[in-house]
């Protein structure tokens, strides 16, 4: 497997919604060309947690795929899959592949955040890779959300898997973000670490990084691929500046109790913005209150976007 093609960055896309909950196809492909219209804008993470992939149905999974493949060219696609079930999450796969989609994510079960036993973990990968021929990418959940995080044994059964190529790095710590970095140095170097914790994108960039899968991309990705350049090309002072910008309106989407309405955030602030009609998420995910909207739009003041 060539890792080095899936290298760079990803905006980890919301799925547009009609009031009623229904997927606004029209919107989805609007919003897929808006984000790989930004130069240096490289793929797309579709059907993860930003796209409400807990509340689709199968055929709704597939039909994102296909709709994605249609707007977004040539560029790559790597689709998430999250079920309880080894077998249910095979088959999402299986879809995907059939749709074209170029990678596969794996997104840990929520019932994994209260512990979950290896051999489990490792048998759900393992059945999720057999079930194409697709490369495969892992999730490292956030350090503090129990099994959904992988600790370094673990991380280095998983790094087993011959079609892997890389890793959603959403450790959303620094320091553990670094010791993934390690830990796939020293196992399967070929394996692409992409720092994908949108707080903390600077600090992760400056550790290491080959590319991001991370959503905040879908509402800002000039902003990202700026602060990916100016990293990579030693310019401190400027990723700096851009941090600046970047950090508080991560901190109100993702950093905000309760993180579970990050994407009812995201959709808001791309309403706000003017590039999404309606912000409807799928139930339960509520509509934003006045005082919640008023601390996205200043965020999106203070990174000057907002029109």
């Amino acid at each position: 497997m060539n890792a080095e093609r899936f290298h760079g960055l990803y905006a980890s896309i919301i799925l547009p919604m009609r009031e009623d909950g229904a997927i606004d196809e029209g919107g989805l492909t609007a919003h897929v060309r808006a984000v790989l219209s930004c130069e240096g804008m490289h793929g797309l993470l579709i059907n993860g947690h930003a796209g409400e992939n807990a509340f689709l149905t199968r055929e709704e999974l597939r039909r994102v795929v296909r709709l994605c493949r249609e707007a977004a060219g040539k560029a790559p696609i790597v689709a998430g899959v999250m079920a309880e079930s080894s077998a249910i999450a095979a088959a999402q796969a299986g879809d995907a592949a059939a749709e074209g989609a170029d990678a596969i994510m794996v997104f840990a079960p929520y019932s994994w955040g209260l512990g979950v036993d290896p051999r489990v973990v490792l048998r759900h990968h393992q059945a999720i890779h057999d079930a194409t021929d697709l490369p495969l990418f892992l999730f490292q959940g956030h350090v503090r959300s129990g099994g959904l995080h992988f600790p370094p044994a673990l991380l280095k059964e998983l790094l087993g898997l011959p079609r892997l190529v890389g890793i959603k790095e959403g450790s959303w710590d620094s320091a553990a973000y670094d010791e993934t970095r390690r830990v796939v140095a020293e196992t399967r170097p070929e394996v692409a670490v992409m720092a994908s914790g949108d707080e903390h994108l600077f600090a992760c960039f400056l550790a290491g990084s080959v590319g991001s899968l991370v959503s905040l991309a879908a509402v800002v990705p000039e902003l990202v691929v700026a602060l990916d350049r100016a990293v990579r090309a030693g310019d401190l002072p400027a990723a700096r500046t851009l941090h600046e910008r970047l950090a508080p309106l991560a901190k109100a989407i993702y950093g905000t109790a309760p993180p579970g309405l990050a994407t009812p955030r995201l959709k808001a602030c791309l309403h706000l913005l003017g590039r999404l009609p309606v912000p409807a998420c799928r139930a339960p995910l509520p509509v934003l209150d006045a005082a919640e909207l008023h601390a996205l739009r200043t965020a999106l003041t203070g990174a000057g976007v907002m029109p």
